[in-house]
């Protein structure tokens, strides 16, 4: 099937272009103000904005092994609602995929049911136990990078094994840092909120300390290396520092901490996710992160439980929340429209930069396949996880008002997600 998305405001080269984009067999192959051709299906498309397919190097597809909270069909629904053509999926499943024959499953139900691009992680440990190595050589060539996210690698010997083993194999470690021996039971962030309210903290350190280990063994194994949902001032200005000595580092932070903090806290299990939500202080230093460019990317740690995993309060509630079908709209009307990010850096943020540090995606270039999405940006509209593709229904966003809601998302030419276009809809036979 060809397409035209025409009269759009295409975002290219960090600025809006009016004009038509025309999709041959899954293909970019114009982009200009030239004339609707035949036997093409025409999306009028005036008022709305083209982007670039959004990339999400850190989404939990819960596939196989835990289908009760999310599937790799439903997680890659959920991703083309929220304009993501390509996502990184974790690890921490059921087999752990640290060998070829437990990364198969994934891959099968990839290719069987993924609606958009799926790239799995493979576990740096066996059974993402901190024990033995994974089988790096089998799954090289299958994965994005390696990760144990979920748990930190706690032993530093176990780590610089890996480092020098994964860059040998010219991939990347993805690193949860996380000290296990400062946790303590904590489930909150040790800060205002935890103190008054009587709950069990989580210290800043147990993230920040093991970024600093890690950044220690880059140095010393020249590994590529990333870390994973950064949330506290510290494990910033490691990493800034670590950028200044050339070392090969990126990391990524999440919607959740850049909006909201310790402060913003309920009594409800919608806003229990690891890490956790921290400091005011914490939030600006993100932010300063960002844009300075010491942080590289935001990613959603979109990551799906049942109903009843959620109900359990901050104390006996599952880590996470869901992220895919927000992630946009809230940064776009918090961050762009409160004028703290341009939309040029948001865009940077969620497509171009991963895909240059990860190697995946593509751009809104002719020649390209046409891995885009349309968004109206001047909808405005209630948050409501009724209506998320997800299986996972838990979001601190529930009822917030945001300006942004994705009309239409292609992966490679196909409509993978399509809102209330037909009639903006003809074919010109």
């Amino acid at each position: 099937m060809n397409y035209i998305l025409s009269n759009a405001n295409v975002f290219m080269q960090g600025e809006f272009v009016k004009s038509n984009v025309f999709v041959n067999n899954g293909i970019i192959t114009d982009i200009s103000s030239a004339a609707p051709t035949k036997g093409s299906v025409v999306f009028d498309l005036e008022g709305f904005a083209i982007f670039p397919g959004f990339i999400d190097v850190h989404t939990h597809l819960r596939e196989p092994g835990f289908f009760y909270k999310e599937t790799i069909r439903t997680g890659t629904q959920a991703a083309a609602h929220g304009g993501y053509t390509t996502i990184c999926a974790m690890p921490n499943l059921n087999p752990v995929p640290d060998c070829a024959e437990t990364l198969a499953p994934q891959l099968e139900a990839i290719e069987k049911t993924a609606l958009i691009e799926v790239l799995p992680y493979g576990a740096i440990t066996y059974g993402e136990k901190g024990e033995a190595l994974a089988d790096f050589d089998a799954l090289a060539p299958h994965v994005c990078a390696f990760s144990d996210d979920g748990r930190g690698v706690q032993s530093d010997k176990m780590m610089r094994q890996a480092m020098k083993k994964i860059k040998q194999l010219d991939k990347m470690v993805a690193a949860h840092c996380e000290v296990n021996e400062l946790l303590n039971g904590g489930y909150i962030h040790a800060g205002e909120y935890c103190a008054q309210h009587g709950h069990k903290g989580i210290c800043s350190e147990s993230e920040w300390k093991q970024i600093e280990r890690d950044i220690a063994l880059v140095r010393e194994t020249g590994c590529d290396y990333h870390v994973c949902h950064i949330s506290t001032k510290e494990g910033v200005e490691l990493i800034r520092q670590a950028k200044k000595e050339g070392l090969p580092v990126s990391c990524e932070t999440g919607p959740h901490y850049l909006v909201l903090t310790d402060m913003d806290l309920q009594e409800d299990g919608r806003f229990k996710m690891n890490p956790p939500l921290r400091s005011k202080a914490d939030q600006d230093a993100l932010i300063a992160g960002i844009l300075d460019g010491t942080i590289d990317m935001i990613a959603t740690d979109h990551a799906p439980h049942s109903a009843e995993e959620k109900s359990k309060g901050l104390a006996k509630s599952m880590m996470g929340i869901v992220g895919l079908e927000t992630a946009f709209p809230i940064l776009y009307t918090n961050l762009v429209k409160k004028g703290v990010l341009t939309l040029n850096m948001l865009i940077d943020l969620m497509h171009t930069n991963p895909s240059k540090r990860f190697g995946i995606g593509t751009p809104l270039a002719v020649g390209m396949p046409a891995n885009l999405t349309v968004y109206d940006l001047n909808e405005t509209y209630t948050i409501d996880p009724a209506e998320f593709c997800s299986m996972g229904k838990s979001t601190p966003f529930t009822g917030w008002e945001v300006s942004g809601r994705c009309k239409l998302t292609m992966y490679k030419g196909i409509p993978v997600w399509e809102e209330n276009l037909d009639s903006r809809k003809t074919t010109i036979l």
